[in-house]
C-alpha cells in the first residue's frame, strides 16, 4: 500500500503513522548543499541554516515528488516554517503539522495520543485509507526493530572499525531508508570485526554534523566520535512500548527519547544523560557542533560545560553553517583541541 513520499522536517514525529498509511518519510535536515537566499527572503536574518534551506529547496521544486509536507513543532523556527507553508507560501503538497510535548508527564502523554490521533484523522482524508491496527502495530514493530540495532550499532561501534563519518552516515541512513532496509545494512556491518585503533575517544553534541566534512577533520586529527548526543541520532533513539493500542504506544516510544534541549529538557536530565553517555563510551572529549543560531542548544551550554569541566572532560564548542565548505578556522580549532587530549599535531 504506496501513497508516496511525505517530506518530514526535524526532529520527532511518528515514523510508524506514516508508513501505515503507505507513504515512505524523507526528512530534510536543511539539506546542506542548497543555497539559503530564496529562503531567507521569506524568513527573519537570525533563523537557521536548516530551515532557510528547507524552505529554499521547495521553492526550488526540490519537492515536487512528494505528496504531503510534515512539519513538527520542535523549535520557533519550525513552527514559523509551518506557518509561511500553511497560510502563505502554500505549497502544491499538503502540509501537516505534529505538536510533541514538552515534558513526559501523564498529561503530556494524552496530548501526544491525542496529537497522533489528529495526524491519523488527516492522514485518513488526504488518502481515502484506513489502515487497520495490525498493519499500524506491524509498523510500529518495524521501527522497534530498527531501533533495537541501532543500539546494538553504537554498543558494537569500535569493534566494526568504521570512521567517524562512516559510522554517522550509516545511522543517519535511519532518515530516509525503510527500516528493514536499515536493519539489513546494520546487520551486514555488525558482521564485521576489526582491530581497535587508538584514537582520541570523543562524543559529538549538537543538531547535526553539517557538513559533514567536520567529521573527516576529527579523523585526520586523530579523534573518533565514539558516540553521540545529537538531535538527529542519539536523541532520538526511543525505546520500545508497552501498550496493545498503537496510538498509546506510539506515544510511549516517543516520550522515551532522551534529553533534548531544543525540545525543552531540563538541565539535569542533560546532564544526566551525558553522564551516561561518558561512563559507556570512556570519552575524554566533548564537541559542542551547533548550527548557528540555534538558541535551544546556547541555553544549556555554560552550565554544561562547568559540569564537564569538573569532571575532567574537556569541551570544544563551535558555531557553523550547515552548507559546505568547512570554515579553515573550524578545522583549525578542531585538529588543536585534539592534540590537546594526545591527538596529532
Amino acid at each position: 500500500m504506496t501513497s508516496g513520499k511525505a517530506i518530514v522536517l526535524p526532529i520527532r514525529y511518528p515514523r510508524e503513522l506514516l508508513r501505515a498509511f503507505g507513504f515512505e518519510p524523507v526528512e530534510i535536515w536543511g539539506p546542506p548543499k542548497v543555497e539559503g537566499t530564496l529562503g531567507g527572503s521569506h524568513l527573519q536574518p537570525y533563523i537557521c541554516s536548516v530551515v532557510k534551506n528547507a524552505l529554499s529547496f521547495l521553492l526550488e521544486d526540490g519537492l515536487d515528488d512528494a505528496e504531503i509536507i510534515l512539519v513538527p513543532h520542535c523549535c520557533d523556527s519550525l513552527q514559523g516554517l509551518g506557518s509561511l507553508l500553511l497560510d502563505f507560501i502554500k505549497p502544491k503538497q499538503k502540509v501537516l503539522t505534529f505538536y510533541p510535548p514538552r515534558n513526559k508527564t501523564e498529561a503530556a502523554k494524552n496530548f501526544l495520543i491525542a496529537e497522533i490521533e489528529r495526524l491519523w484523522k488527516e492522514l485518513e482524508e488526504i488518502t481515502g485509507k484506513s489502515p487497520s491496527q495490525q498493519d499500524l502495530m506491524r509498523c510500529i514493530l518495524e521501527e522497534e526493530m530498527a531501533d533495537r540495532l541501532t543500539r546494538e550499532l553504537y554498543m558494537n561501534r569500535e569493534r566494526i572499525g568504521l570512521s567517524s563519518r562512516e559510522f554517522i552516515e550509516l545511522l543517519r541512513k535511519r532518515e530516509y531508508l525503510h527500516p528493514k532496509e536499515f536493519a539489513k545494512e546494520v546487520q551486514d556491518k555488525l558482521k564485521i570485526t576489526k582491530e581497535k585503533e587508538e584514537k582520541v575517544r570523543l562524543i559529538l553534541s549538537g543538531v547535526l554534523p553539517e557538513p559533514m566534512e567536520v567529521l573527516d577533520e576529527i579523523d585526520a586529527a586523530g579523534g573518533m566520535i565514539v558516540t553521540d548526543d545529537t538531535s538527529c541520532l542519539r536523541r532520538r533513539l526511543l525505546q520500545p512500548g508497552t501498550s496493545n493500542r498503537p496510538f498509546e504506544r506510539m506515544a510511549e516510544r516517543l516520550l522515551s527519547a532522551p534529553p533534548d534541549p531544543v525540545l525543552g529538557c531540563s538541565l539535569e536530565e542533560r546532564i544526566a544523560f551525558l553522564e551516561k553517555l561518558i561512563e559507556e563510551s570512556n570519552a575524554v572529549g566533548v564537541i559542542f557542533y551547533n548550527v548557528k543560531f540555534c538558541e535551544g542548544e546556547d541555553f544549556y551550554y555554560p552550565q554544561v560545560a562547568q559540569w564537564l569541566k569538573s569532571r575532567g572532560i574537556k569541551t570544544l564548542k563551535i558555531e557553523a553553517d550547515i552548507s559546505p565548505p568547512l570554515p579553515k578556522q573550524v578545522s583549525q580549532r578542531i585538529r588543536a583541541f585534539i592534540e590537546s587530549l594526545g591527538g596529532r599535531a
